[in-house]
């Protein structure tokens, strides 16, 4: 056995949480025992060293609240703790817009990852379930780039009724942008479908259904360029959605590493804008908790406002 693995070499016994309630005995236990493979994990089922309250129970038995599974030593791949820093942590508590017992929603600083892989060893995910006794999940995500309203459920219960909004398209999400050119002052509707490959998001017609509403608020022209003020409302999420239908209108957002324009992107940095110009400002949705619809805004940060006062 190589030196990247380690010995899980004492019974652990896990009782079943919120986000846990309904989940098949194997889904379960492939997610508590990442890089075991499949196989071993049926074998274990099979053979009883699994237990629920002290019980042998089948692969498809569906897990209930504070039912306590019993997993027998085993050999894991190592994985290397991330702790959240202080600074993390008193970060996200100072970004809480809204929390109640169901729901947490705060704004997302630029730069954040809302979850941790691909060189980043721990996102705002990790780091308040690291924090937190209880619970806690994504509802939905933001790119790392893009900052505004990103809201996580404390409930199971709550995380389906908000992904069934979500679903429904009965979530409005609304974005601020700063793109490329002189945009008319009427809407804009762009319904191209977004396929994913591998490292891009491009309009494809095997992709998945896109739908994207461009408002222009403000022009700015000099000599050198013209870019608009846009507001975005999307019924759909899928990945770098508003970046990828920006840019097959025609007006790619600033400061887009990924779907930019060159040329724009070093005027828009001389002028002083450091980050993608993509803000997450208001939700709208019925809180599975009151039942109320509820919208939060996001104020737009400070350096995007100073920003805009030098076009």
């Amino acid at each position: 056995m190589s030196d990247q693995s380690s010995v899980h070499n004492s019974v652990k016994l896990v009782t079943v949480d919120e986000f846990s309630i309904g989940q098949r005995l194997d889904n379960f236990l492939l997610k508590q025992l990442k890089g075991v493979p499949k196989s071993h994990i049926y074998r274990l089922i099979r053979k009883g060293e699994v237990r629920v309250n002290k019980g042998r129970k089948k692969a498809e038995y569906k897990l209930q609240i504070e039912d306590v599974v019993r997993i027998p030593p085993i050999r894991l791949a190592a994985e290397k703790e991330h702790k959240p820093s202080v600074g993390m942590i008193e970060t996200l508590h100072n970004s809480i817009l809204y929390e109640d017992k169901g729901l947490m929603i705060i704004n997302k600083k630029s730069g954040m990852a809302v979850h941790g892989g691909s060189g980043i060893g721990i996102g705002i995910i990790e780091a308040l379930k690291a924090e937190s006794k209880h619970p806690i999940e994504l509802v939905h995500r933001l790119d790392r780039a893009t900052s505004g309203v990103l809201i996580l459920a404390k409930k199971r219960s709550v995380l389906k009724a908000l992904h069934e909004q979500l679903t429904k398209h009965q979530m409005e999400k609304r974005y601020v942008a700063l793109v490329q050119g002189s945009w008319s002052k009427k809407r804009h509707t762009v319904d191209a479908p977004i396929y994913q490959n591998s490292r891009y998001s491009v309009i494809d017609s095997k992709g998945k259904e896109s739908l994207s509403h461009f408002h222009p608020l403000k022009n700015f022209h000099n000599d050198e360029f013209s870019a608009s003020l846009v507001e975005v409302v999307i019924e759909t999420g899928r990945t770098h959605q508003i970046r990828v239908h920006a840019k097959h209108a025609g007006h790619p957002i600033a400061q887009d590493d990924k779907y930019g324009d060159r040329q724009f992107d070093a005027q828009m940095k001389a002028k002083g804008l450091n980050r993608l110009f993509l803000h997450a400002k208001a939700l709208t949705f019925t809180n599975p908790t009151t039942n109320e619809i509820q919208k939060v805004i996001a104020p737009l940060p400070i350096e995007l406002e100073e920003f805009l006062t030098k076009l």
